[in-house]
């Protein structure tokens, strides 16, 4: 059993190194400049989301009334009555 074990593990790791070697420099420096480009894009939508967030926050506090803003106020107001 434990050769069956041990040779799973000895196979796996020559399979994970093989696929790398096998691999063109080529293709693996593209793959490479893939993963960046990808990396960078999910970077700026996130930017552009909180940016957008921000933006319509903004805009709530903007548009509300007198009303929502008494209610939000911390303030006793009772006490300046």
């Amino acid at each position: 059993m434990k050769k069956k074990k041990q040779g799973k593990s000895n196979n796996q790791a020559e399979e994970k190194a093989t696929l790398k070697d096998t691999l063109n420099a080529s293709v693996l420096e593209q793959l490479k400049k893939k993963q960046q480009q990808l990396k960078t894009e999910e970077e700026e939508k996130k930017a552009a989301a909180e940016q957008r967030k921000r933006e319509e926050r903004r805009q709530r506090e903007k548009n509300k009334s007198f009303e929502e803003l008494l209610n939000e106020s911390s303030m006793d107001w009772k006490k300046f009555k």
